[in-house]
């Protein structure tokens, strides 16, 4: 699996004036329906129901919240950069900016967890995550996402 078969170009985006996990949530739904046509108030239903179970802050100022939706043929995913980070719960209780959110079938199974891996292998790298930060172009987030499975791949 890689990064460029989940990350559409047009689901990467930099957001401004977020203000809670709620609204991140309600933009990453709406990405998710312009980026791959995906129902917006089930997507955000989905991962608030998730991020209910325990937050998907996984430190460092990255975020990973996940969800399953019916009606979905394969693992999609979208990635914003938040201008000012927000509190997310997080395991080390640093505010987020940086969201890679993914969506499943409802019976996707090991896909859905090696999308899972595969995003935080790539968002672990503190060199990809200051990439990530120092730009605002949304072409070159998403080149950096992909790039970077490549070299780690190679």
């Amino acid at each position: 699996m890689e990064v460029q078969k989940i990350l559409k170009p047009e689901a990467v985006k930099v957001l401004q004036g977020v203000s809670s996990k709620k609204r991140l949530f309600q933009q990453l739904a709406e990405l998710a329906h312009s980026a791959y046509g995906l129902d917006a108030q089930p997507s955000l239903d989905a991962l608030m129901e998730r991020e209910s179970l325990g937050p998907t802050g996984v430190g460092r100022g990255v975020a990973l919240p996940h969800a399953r939706l019916d009606g979905l043929e394969g693992v999609v995913g979208v990635f914003v950069r938040i201008e000012k980070a927000v509190d997310f719960d997080s395991v080390d209780r640093q505010p987020v900016d940086l969201v890679f959110a993914l969506f499943a079938p409802q019976d996707s199974g090991v896909d859905h967890l090696k999308a899972l891996a595969l995003v935080s292998r790539t968002l672990r790298d503190s060199g990809v995550c200051s990439k990530l930060r120092a730009n605002d172009a949304p072409a070159t987030l998403h080149a950096i996402l992909t790039e970077a499975h490549g070299q780690q791949a190679a």
